[in-house]
């Protein structure tokens, strides 16, 4: 009964905790000021797309310029603010827009000068300053174009690149199809499928960028091309993982399947707990040939540090692509004591939502990721330096502190279409490991980087010595310090920067559009011959 009473206790705790985090991202932000913009100091670039494009290009304080800066998921990237926002309607302003802004940097470029700046915006999830909004910049806001066009015979989807995976999964839910997409409802399609992504899908179809059959995207010249396999396939390629370093993508062409109800959810255990998931996790990596299960999607395991009540608290969030309840695949969860459960038969929405709704937006957040082999002694190493960090953030107010541990199996990693992530040679499960951090005053926010940087430093070296280090990083995941294309490896790296001459090669996107991981270009021209061999 004692027991009973405590668990009882805990969980009203954790429910109230989780209660005020929500309520807190929802309060009325402080209201930033956004002066009217003079014609004196607009840029070039920005007066002129104003003129190009009246009703689709919007200065401060015009509420629809409020609004695209006040909904960014990162406060950090609400603090920045642009020139002008600009929302399309279609591919065809995109590309007047890219042929304004090319013509002024290549002005620019001729004179000595700095270029004006711009961003490319989806959905905005990013806590990456600037990875979605620039200083006295245009931001390009896709979100505009997102729409959701299935086939006839079922087996794809048109998806505007502005769209949400809320938007996709709430469309083809109702015909019974899915795509490999987000996990989280809130998180935009063209961020995450540029950076590779990875759905409850992926151990069966790979990752989200494995199943995009084209791309519509507009290129540094202004053109409006298509790449696939068979339409530009150097550069389709360079597109499943290469961010947005050759043009800003307006739409996809995903593969789509029958699909109708998941089992999913998570469970929830106190911190006690953590030797066991650690161990059912590695385990579950460990699985012998022949056990591999394509539809078991996960397992996401979550360590967090609650600073209001000062807990540590397990989640551990299990799929599974078909429905049928507590598969045998995840038995060696099943068997640990946990404090309440959400698993269930589900829609996909409900699925993504349930994800969507414990990341509200409106807060300072961070993520840092390394990726390592799974190594049992590092996976609890790394559990370790997670305590160890909580311990120095204790004092960063509103801190919420995550250890999030997924795996990366072989089988996963050879689905799909090829990419340019460089991982499909690997013969050995890995592990990303990704930090997240949320709290509340700038203040904290050079302690925060400072102490991210000495984590991901010291997992690092740990696995190095084990022999478990992998020099993968998933970019999504990635914190503006980090490189993952170096983590491609060298000759995907090139690949990339090889894509980049042929369809960029002025370095538009390489040196004014600043948001995103670049790939270390000197923007040499290439000869007209080595463009017809691409």
């Amino acid at each position: 009964m004692v027991d009973q009473r405590i668990t009882a206790a805990f969980v009203g705790m954790v429910v109230v905790l989780l209660s005020l985090l929500v309520h807190h991202s929802r309060r009325a932000q402080p209201q930033m000021s956004y002066p009217n913009v003079t014609s004196a100091e607009l840029s070039a670039a920005s007066a002129t797309l104003a003129k190009a494009l009246p009703e689709s290009v919007f200065f401060g304080p015009h509420p629809v310029f409020i609004e695209s800066v006040q909904s960014y998921w990162a406060m950090q990237e609400r603090d920045i603010v642009p020139q002008c926002i600009f929302r399309p309607r279609k591919a065809r302003e995109v590309a007047t827009a890219i042929g304004i802004i090319k013509r002024d940097y290549d002005l620019c470029t001729r004179r000595g000068d700095l270029p004006s700046p711009f961003a490319i915006r989806s959905g905005g999830h990013s806590p990456i300053p600037g990875a979605a909004n620039t200083n006295s910049g245009i931001v390009i806001d896709l979100r505009l174009l997102n729409q959701v066009v299935p086939s006839r015979d079922g087996l794809s989807v048109v998806i505007g690149s502005g769209a949400r995976w809320l938007d996709v999964s709430s469309a083809l839910d109702s015909k019974s199809l899915a795509v490999a997409g987000g996990r989280n409802s809130a998180v935009g399609v063209g961020g995450l499928t540029l950076g590779g992504g990875i759905s409850f899908f992926s151990p069966r179809l790979g990752f989200v960028c494995n199943n995009i059959l084209s791309y519509e995207i507009v290129l540094a010249d202004g053109s409006v091309a298509t790449a696939s396999e068979s339409s530009n396939p150097g550069l389709w390629r360079a597109l499943k993982g290469g961010s947005n370093n050759f043009g800003v993508v307006t739409s996809f062409v995903a593969r789509s399947f029958p699909s109708t109800s998941i089992w999913s959810g998570f469970l929830y255990m106190t911190g006690s707990k953590a030797n066991q998931v650690i161990d059912a996790f590695h385990e579950f990596n460990q699985a012998k040939p022949g056990i591999y299960d394509e539809y078991a999607g996960g397992p996401l395991v979550c360590f967090s540090y609650l600073q209001k009540l000062g807990i540590n608290v397990i989640s551990t969030h299990l799929a599974y692509t078909k429905p049928v309840s507590w598969p045998a695949c995840w038995a060696g969860f099943k068997s640990i004591g946990r404090l309440w459960s959400t698993v269930k038969i589900r829609s996909l929405t409900s699925a993504t939502d349930e994800l969507g709704k414990l990341s509200p937006p409106g807060l300072r957040d961070s993520f840092f990721t390394t990726t390592v082999k799974n190594d049992h002694a590092t996976l609890m190493e790394t559990y370790a330096t997670y305590k160890q960090g909580a311990e120095v953030m204790r004092r960063v107010k509103g801190m919420t502190w995550t250890l999030a541990l997924q795996p990366l199996l072989p089988a996963m990693m050879r689905r799909g279409q090829p990419d340019s992530q460089g991982l499909g040679t690997r013969t050995e499960p890995l592990v990303i490991v990704l930090f997240t951090v949320v709290w509340k005053d700038t203040a904290d926010d050079e302690l925060v980087d400072r102490t991210a940087r000495g984590i991901i430093r010291h997992i690092d070296e740990y696995a190095a010595s084990r022999g478990a280090a992998d020099m993968y990083r998933y970019l999504n995941d990635c914190a503006s310090w980090q490189r993952p294309f170096d983590g491609y490896g060298a000759e995907n790296k090139r690949f990339l920067q090889d894509m980049s001459r042929i369809y960029d090669p002025n370095g538009l996107f390489q040196r004014a559009c600043l948001g995103g991981f670049k790939l270390d270009m000197n923007h040499a021209l290439l000869r007209q011959s080595d463009i017809t061999k691409a």
